[in-house]
């Protein structure tokens, strides 16, 4: 595997860190990134742009419908789209869809994927995986402050016990699903992030990649070190 070649995946529930992570471990590496939630979150936004309810009509269409632009939107991070992508990430003709666009993905130049099955489904052979975890309350408290809530908001509690009900269903449906649901590969690392700063968690992922390629220090070059590129400070 070259330099070029290293795919990482990196799984795990939302609110648990594997985003910030993962574009992050992308920098230091030199690789492409690929947040694979949001293909699912644009499917979800489509079919509601479009008047349709994800529980009870096919988005095949929709998800074969994706762009970059879809991608970039600002409004993919918010409950009502919590539960519409889950709903069309249940589909079994849309998860073949993007599958496809995934590996396609990596496969052209390696790659940094984060995701619920990225270890499991989409690529079971990856050489280095992580399921990136974190207790409910530091989950909920997380995506709160995600959504740009106001931190002197009088309900703030309650604003968070609801947040955190909303991932324990997205949890639930997410783990649940007959296609492809959320667990952790038996060969990936677990990372709690509970108690550590993003850094931490960016260090141990480093360690952990170099451990898994053979790749003996910081300044390991790609094309001495079984497919790692070349670290940077970040």
């Amino acid at each position: 595997m070259t330099a070029r070649k290293l795919i990482i995946a990196i799984d795990g529930p939302a609110a648990a860190g594997k985003g910030t992570l993962a574009r992050r471990l992308a920098q230091a590496l030199d690789l492409p990134y690929l947040d694979t939630g949001l293909l699912y979150r644009a499917v979800g936004r489509r079919m509601l742009d479009a008047g349709l309810d994800p529980e009870n009509h096919p988005a095949d269409d929709q998800a074969r419908r994706i762009t970059l632009a879809d991608l970039e939107r600002d409004d993919l991070r918010v409950p009502e789209i919590d539960r519409a992508a889950s709903l069309v990430a249940a589909q079994q003709k849309v998860r073949a869809i993007l599958v496809d666009t995934q590996r396609d993905f990596a496969l052209a130049g390696g790659g940094v994927l984060d995701g619920r099955d990225i270890g499991t489904v989409i690529f079971p052979d990856a050489p280095v995986k992580l399921f990136i975890t974190a207790s409910p309350a530091a989950r909920a408290r997380r995506r709160w402050e995600q959504l740009a809530a106001d931190p002197a908001a009088p309900d703030r509690e309650a604003q968070i016990a609801r947040v955190a009900a909303e991932l324990q269903a997205r949890d639930t449906a997410d783990a649940g699903r007959a296609v492809a649901p959320l667990r952790a590969a038996e060969d990936a690392v677990h990372i709690d992030t509970d108690h550590m700063t993003a850094g931490e968690v960016l260090a141990e992922a480093l360690r952990i990649v170099r451990e898994r390629t053979g790749c003996p220090g910081s300044d390991c070059p790609g094309s001495d070190c079984s497919g790692t590129g070349r670290l940077r400070a970040v």
